[in-house]
């Protein structure tokens, strides 16, 4: 069911979405040659406690997984697409690789959801422009995400930029409703028709999250039951931000 957020609930979000892009930048400002995955997840957990928030990630077990999510965070790095476990035989980045930071907030019980993919280093042309269009078609979304539009608008604004360099949209991960839950009704596909799909309430409050790869976008499920990886072994940027809908543009509110 799709649920509208009262007053209440987006000054929570207001706020927890401000907590959660800071913490954001600063993971982001860490990033390094040498650094490893734990100690980003090590670092998120200190930033969310430090305000007594909490990850709504940690322990979370969505249907079908065999077990709980084991960290606050998620790290991808280069074929991980996304749910990449940061504290379980933790990867040390190296010059050249692009690593996706996805983060979830719980704050005063509501929960906002963002994510955004880093250079390592310095990186390859092919990888930075990868990265510029990612986020470029998160932005197209979200422009998309007007009250009284479609969720199949956004994600005919995010299909476009994929399909015009080339890149491969993965089909069995989308955006989602957020605030109460971590997932929440409507899913919101990267790919799609405008004009069809649930219409954009006011009150409504998404996740918004293109995944583009370089080549395919089939993916496989790591043994590790979460890290969806590329199947062919080439690089995936994701970008992620929770929008309020309202009757005019959205507003970010992990801005």
């Amino acid at each position: 069911m799709i649920t509208i957020k009262n007053k209440e609930d987006i000054a929570k979000l207001r706020e927890g979405g401000k907590r959660h892009a800071f913490i954001l930048r600063e993971l982001a400002k860490m990033i390094k040659p040498g650094l490893n995955t734990l100690e980003i997840e090590n670092a998120a957990a200190a930033l969310i406690a430090e305000k007594g928030d909490q990850s709504p990630f940690l322990n979370y077990q969505p249907y079908g997984a065999a077990r709980p999510f084991p960290a606050n965070i998620c790290v991808s790095v280069n074929d991980e697409v996304v749910h990449g476990i940061p504290n379980e035989n933790a990867r040390i980045l190296k010059e050249g690789d692009i690593v996706s930071i996805d983060l979830g907030l719980k704050h005063d019980g509501m929960i906002t959801d963002a994510a955004v993919t880093v250079a390592v280093g310095n990186i390859s042309t092919e990888l930075e422009t990868l990265l510029v269009v990612t986020k470029e078609a998160l932005l197209a979304g979200i422009k998309a995400a007007k009250g009284g539009a479609r969720v199949g608008d956004i994600s005919e604004a995010i299909e476009r930029c994929a399909v015009s360099h080339g890149y491969g949209i993965v089909d069995i991960l989308a955006g989602h409703g957020v605030g109460y839950n971590v997932h929440e009704e409507p899913v919101v596909p990267n790919f799609g028709e405008a004009g069809t799909g649930p219409i954009l309430k006011p009150g409504m409050v998404i996740a918004i999250e293109p995944m583009f790869n370089i080549g395919t976008e089939e993916v496989v499920l790591s043994p590790d039951g979460y890290t969806y990886r590329t199947a062919d072994g080439m690089q995936s940027a994701h970008f992620e931000h929770t929008v309020l809908i309202t009757k005019g543009k959205a507003e970010i509110l992990t801005a």
